[in-house]
């Protein structure tokens, strides 16, 4: 016998929260990995300088969103089946899911929040890295052989930052120096070339909006799972009650 009335009523509702669960669920790994493979960090992530990368924590957080995603798909699609079964069972591991994945969230949303600033940090210190690597004053071998391997190494670096994040050194005076090397974005008019944006203002600009994208995302999809526990176990006394009679 099925279940009648309100309960019937929760039923048809936890299986539409599911069914916004599992595409919020694709929506983050569609987005996580735009993140991932987004021009704009593949070039910066995939930077080396003397055999050191460019720092990792912020793909570290975008596999866990992709991971999370993955899973959300999954345990949306067990909430819509077991809603429409009106299988205790299935209900049952969907609320166990649901709390491992809010508590995974929770856990997440503190680390994110501890670490939001790591990521532009390091990414300021790897560029500072390479730009003193730039000016630095060449080796007198590497000046006797008119080549100094290490600085176009580093000028290479920072071209990439530079065309990737129209950019140019951290203040006016650095700008002024990366012009004189030619290392600067080319722009249409001199004027231009003097009013470029720092790139430690771009670094901010890039993954701060990169960070409030997914907190958003984590925000909206928190908000359904505390709907859908709470239908969940309605649904599923609602069911054994409805076996009683």
């Amino acid at each position: 016998m099925g279940v009648e009335g309100c309960t019937k009523c929760i039923k048809y509702l936890l299986f539409i929260f599911n069914f916004i669960f599992w595409l919020a669920g694709g929506v983050i790994l569609g987005v996580s990995l735009w993140l991932r493979h987004d021009p704009q960090t593949s070039e910066l992530m995939g930077l080396q300088l003397d055999g050191e990368e460019a720092p990792s924590t912020f793909y570290i957080g975008v596999y866990i969103l992709i991971t999370v995603g993955a899973v959300m798909m999954f345990v949306g699609f067990l909430g819509c089946y077991g809603a429409i079964q009106e299988s205790q069972c299935l209900l049952g591991t969907f609320f166990a899911c649901l709390v491992i994945l809010f508590a995974c969230e929770v856990a997440a949303g503190i680390w994110g929040f501890i670490n939001k600033d790591q990521v532009t940090e390091e990414m300021k210190d790897f560029y500072d890295n390479a730009f003193t690597s730039a000016t630095l004053p060449s080796s007198i071998g590497a000046a006797i052989s008119g080549k100094d391997e290490k600085r176009e190494k580093a000028e290479g670096v920072l071209k990439v930052f530079h065309n990737t994040l129209q950019c140019c050194g951290t203040n006016k005076a650095t700008q002024a120096l990366m012009l004189a090397r030619g290392v600067c974005p080319k722009t249409e008019s001199l004027m231009d070339q003097f009013t470029q944006i720092s790139c430690h203002g771009r670094i901010d600009e890039l993954f701060t909006t990169k960070l409030y994208l997914i907190g958003i995302a984590a925000l909206v999809v928190a908000v359904i799972m505390i709907f859908e526990m709470i239908f969940s176990m309605i649904l599923c006394c609602g069911i054994r009650n409805s076996s009683v009679y």
